[in-house]
């Protein structure tokens, strides 16, 4: 009894889908055959039966746009060809070509095979060694994971109409070497005693102190201020520029540097006026920027013998030294060191 209502409930979920994709219903046509779908099993349904409602629902999803989902329920469905008319086969087919540019396709094979496995956050509900897979184009993360063994990470970028094919392996865990490292070894305790790095203790670098990570700050500072600042002055000398070469064009017209001074003067001398206080401004900001980044590369730069003075000795000389250059019209950095 409980199958035969159940098999008479999923049918009447597939005729209120049929009704509604001939009314041209896409909304509530697939709604019905969802729950109808979800409600299919093989013992309450026949292979025929299930194939053809997740034919119907992906082409209401083509219909409704959901590419990804219809490819994927229209694959399914026509795996099952045998078993469905060829009518269904037709239309499924078709389905299936309007869905497929849409999406890419991927090919993923799993070892252990009964591995689960996760595309981005959604789980795969069934296990297998090889999965032929549909998504949105864009990046992906797949992920497998096993009992007893470490996960599997994949992360792909895939694209329309192609085909990707990656391999995830699940490493068996490491086993756990608690009983080596325990305080009382008899293996560790002789190489502890013996070990001239355990008897003497290091002293931290200066280098590795506040003074490293604020001269690095001043470093970082130092670059970003001259850099504006040369940014700055060649706006300024651009703007210039267009100035000098309007007031070759406006004399030749006949205006005279007294001409925007005049009670009646021209309406285009309130923009020269703009462009002027706009070169101005350019160039104080200039100055500004390139004074700071000279106030900061001498503070920088003054870290260093603060350093001697205190430690009684330079940082080694492990990476490189940044220097900062400036003059009137050019800002920049000198590099020195090994690369």
């Amino acid at each position: 009894m409980t199958r035969s209502r159940e098999n008479s409930t999923v049918k009447d979920h597939v005729r209120r889908g049929q009704r509604a994709r001939a009314a041209g219903q896409w909304t509530e046509a697939y709604a019905a055959y969802k729950v109808a779908f979800d409600a299919a099993d093989p013992a309450s349904s026949t292979e025929r039966e299930r194939a053809e409602i997740a034919g119907e629902l992906g082409l209401c999803e083509v219909a409704l746009g959901k590419y990804r989902d219809a490819a994927e329920h229209l694959a399914w469905s026509l795996e099952q060809r045998e078993a469905l008319p060829a009518a269904l086969q037709k239309r499924f087919e078709e389905g299936q070509r309007k869905a497929t540019p849409h999406v890419a396709k991927l090919r993923l094979s799993v070892d252990p095979p009964d591995a689960e496995v996760i595309v981005d956050t959604k789980p795969i509900g069934r296990v297998a060694r090889v999965y032929t897979l549909f998504v949105e184009p864009g990046l992906h993360t797949v992920r497998a994971r096993a009992p007893g063994r470490e996960d599997a990470f994949h992360t792909l970028r895939t694209v329309a109409k192609a085909e990707h094919e990656i391999s995830l392996h699940c490493p068996r865990a490491s086993v756990s070497s608690a009983g080596e490292d325990a305080p009382g070894s008899s293996s560790e305790a002789p190489r502890a005693m013996s070990s001239p790095a355990a008897a003497q203790a290091r002293p931290p670098s200066p280098w590795a102190s506040w003074p490293g990570t604020a001269r690095i700050g001043g470093i970082v500072v130092t670059t970003a201020t001259a850099a504006a600042g040369a940014v700055f002055l060649l706006r300024a000398h651009v703007v210039h520029g267009d100035l000098r070469e309007r007031d070759i064009t406006l004399r030749a017209q006949g205006w005279t540097s007294h001409t925007c001074r005049e009670a009646s003067a021209p309406a285009a001398c309130a923009g020269i006026r703009d462009r002027v206080n706009e070169r101005d401004l350019f160039a104080t900001l200039g100055k500004v920027s390139l004074a700071t980044s000279a106030v900061f590369g001498v503070a920088t730069a003054a870290s260093f013998f603060t350093e001697v003075a205190f430690f009684g000795g330079a940082p080694k000389a492990a990476g490189l030294r940044i220097v900062p250059v400036t003059t009137s019209e050019r800002a920049g950095v000198l590099v020195e060191g090994p690369w």
